[in-house]
């Protein structure tokens, strides 16, 4: 049913639109800004440095993923509506 694939497309939208916010928010707090707030670093006479975090790529791979599905679903949804007797 065309109304269910639309329903199903605009929630799978949301859901990478959040998972991409999700995963910025990961990165931001996990990155270097986050040593100043570390409560034992600013103790005197303490140094941290930041090293690294593991590399998160393959989360962003994960996010291009989501949008191209949702853009095969866009499509299957345009085919669905050119097939019925919804276009004239």
């Amino acid at each position: 049913d065309l109304a269910i694939s639309v329903l199903i497309a605009f929630l799978w939208l949301v859901s990478t639109f959040v998972w991409a916010k999700a995963l910025a928010d990961i990165k931001a707090s996990t990155g270097a800004s986050i040593v100043p707030g570390i409560e034992s670093c600013k103790a005197p006479g303490t140094t941290c440095h930041f090293l690294s975090v593991t590399r998160m790529g393959i989360l962003n791979v994960s996010v291009v993923f989501g949008l191209l599905n949702m853009i095969l679903w866009a499509g299957n949804i345009w085919l669905i509506y050119k097939d019925t007797n919804l276009h004239s």
